[in-house]
């Protein structure tokens, strides 16, 4: 950019000259015509042009001096406006590394933002899902704190039932023991089952065999072995307790269903025939009315029979009339042993 101006001053200054020089072709001719007239004025004329061509030249090289400090001066404005260009350059390059840096911000930023609305709408998910847990948290907790009364209710229900077991089983068992101890005071032997305290009589001894009449060896057993067992289950420390007295006759495995239940039948009424014929031998009239309405009699055909210790039936054995007794609230006892495994 400099050069250009340069020439347009250059140019500038020629056409000065070139003009100058017209001048003085003018004035040197004017000069001549005139010569001779005017020499005298002529070369007062010519010393002042001098003089004045003097302070020109004078004019003109401070003019000359003062363009070339002009024109120093401008290179020096377009060193520096180059300079300034280059340092604009370079903060345009600065600025455009910083745009690029702000847009790179401002994308990772805009990133970060997204993430952080993700996460805020899964805390928020998770917020709700808290909330519902805590909701069912607190119906379970409700539900629990209600069931464990409700097992506290049950529990203490159950202790009580099982108070009330432990207190008939007590009694059974003091019954058991009560008919061992006075079978052994009395010097009879007989079998006493442990678990239900029934008094096993053997049909073979009692009768006659395919019979339902008694022999007078039974009658003489029953006469032995009746008064004592009912003696201990009418007496006034446990008749009552006592729900039932049964005489249950039963069967070997022969023969069919419907006869063995006929002569089991009656074999046990037999027995309670013969029970009711002696009761005034050895009952008072208050434990007679308390037999009566306690005394049961059945049949079992062939059910229940006796197994030897191979596991095979024992006809034998089975073949028995048991007198037997059954306590008050047993069968309640009996369904909350199934109940409770």
């Amino acid at each position: 950019m400099a050069r250009p101006k340069r020439r347009r001053r250059e140019s500038g200054g020629n056409n000065i000259w070139r003009s100058y020089s017209d001048m003085m072709a003018g004035v040197l001719l004017l000069f001549v015509l005139i010569m001779c007239v005017t020499l005298f004025q002529a070369q007062k004329n010519y010393v002042e042009k001098l003089a004045e061509q003097q302070q020109r030249i004078r004019l003109e090289d401070e003019y000359a001096s003062a363009m070339a400090e002009k024109q120093s001066e401008l290179d020096e404005q377009d060193a520096l406006l180059e300079e300034q260009k280059k340092k604009l350059e370079a903060q345009n390059l600065t600025l455009d590394e910083l745009q690029s840096a702000l847009e790179e911000q401002a994308r990772i930023l805009a990133d970060k933002q997204a993430t952080l609305e993700s996460q805020q709408a899964t805390l928020g998910e998770q917020q709700a899902a808290l909330e519902s847990q805590q909701a069912t948290m607190a119906e379970q907790q409700a539900l629990l704190a209600s069931q464990e009364e409700e097992i506290a209710s049950k529990t203490q229900l159950l202790a009580d039932k099982q108070a009330q077991i432990d207190r008939i089983i007590g009694v059974k068992a003091d019954v058991i023991e009560a008919l061992q101890q006075e079978f052994s005071g009395n010097n009879i032997n007989v079998q006493i089952d442990q678990q239900t305290g029934a008094l096993t009589l053997d049909s073979n001894v009692i009768f006659a065999y395919d019979s339902a009449e008694l022999s007078e060896e039974g009658q003489e057993v029953l006469r032995q072995v009746l008064p004592v067992y009912l003696g201990v289950l009418l007496s006034g420390e446990y008749v009552d307790n006592v729900a039932e007295i049964i005489i249950a006759g039963y069967t070997d495995t022969l023969g069919s269903y419907e006869y063995n239940m006929e002569l089991s039948q009656q074999r046990s009424l037999a027995v309670g025939q013969f029970l009711m014929a002696t009761k005034e031998e050895f009952l008072s009239e208050q434990d007679i009315g308390t037999l009566e309405k306690l005394l049961t009699v059945s049949g079992n055909s062939m059910r229940h029979p006796v197994y030897d210790s191979e596991g095979n039936v024992d006809d034998d054995a089975s073949r028995r009339v048991e007198v037997k007794f059954r306590l008050k609230d047993e069968e309640m006892i009996e369904e909350l042993r199934n109940l409770m495994g």
